[in-house]
């Protein structure tokens, strides 16, 4: 069931309305809208995975190959796959799953400078978000896992959070895979080196995190773990 403007609008006088809109009070239906929104498409999805990774990759890059190769072969399994919608990473990831005849879900976000979605997102599953927090939940709560390719800033804040929601157990447990292991070398070092040393986090939540080279390491590190596990939603 989706919420606009003009429905709510006639839950209210003209005087309250003008009241409403004057204020921040509009953002909690602006909020609500969204989140009834997304549990309403995603709430029956199935077992999922979420990729992550650049915007900025492109398709002749061995990373962009990776992902497409990744939910290919994820969806071949029986999983559906989710991004956020936009091109590079997420456009190959979407563009794995719709080659093997799988869900494909993304997940966009209204920004300045980008994105258009890709083409390779199913239209039923397609949802343009606002706010980043709404669609930063949706990503958490229908997936049973992470894969996170090489990417920037957006692409470090899906890790932490998912790996901190994790480690403070305010969510199951799910595999996250880290793909390109050059890539993520340094950061893995510095973890080691300077986190772990100096006791800002517990050598075994490293454990929450698997490195891999290739996409049948990824595919079998979450296969691997569901064999231990029935999948369901993590909430």
């Amino acid at each position: 069931m989706n919420f606009d403007e003009a429905q709510i609008r006639k839950a209210f006088s003209d005087k309250d309305w003008q009241e409403i809109k004057a204020h921040d009070t509009w953002q909690i239906f602006k909020v609500m809208a969204e989140f009834v929104d997304g549990f309403d498409k995603l709430s029956k999805i199935g077992p999922c995975v979420s990729v992550f990774g650049s915007a900025r990759t492109k398709p002749e890059h061995e990373f962009y190959k990776l992902a497409e190769e990744i939910a290919f072969k994820l969806t071949k399994e029986g999983y559906g796959i989710i991004t956020g919608g936009g091109p590079g990473i997420m456009e190959a990831a979407n563009k794995g799953a719709k080659t093997a005849g799988g869900k494909s879900v993304g997940l966009n976000i209204e920004l300045p400078f980008e994105q258009s979605s890709n083409p390779y997102i199913d239209p039923d599953k397609l949802i343009t978000f606002d706010y980043f927090f709404v669609r930063k939940l949706m990503f958490i709560k229908y997936a049973q896992g992470f894969v996170v390719l090489p990417g920037g800033f957006g692409t470090m804040d899906e890790l932490f959070e998912a790996v901190t929601l994790i480690q403070t157990k305010k969510i199951a447990k799910f595999p996250i895979v880290l793909a390109g292991k050059e890539y993520w070398s340094g950061l893995i070092g510095w973890i080691k080196d300077v986190l772990v040393k100096e006791m800002m986090v517990d050598p075994n939540d490293l454990n929450l995190i698997y490195v891999a080279e290739t996409a049948d390491q990824a595919v079998k590190h979450i296969n691997d773990f569901y064999s231990r596990y029935l999948l369901k939603p993590n909430f």
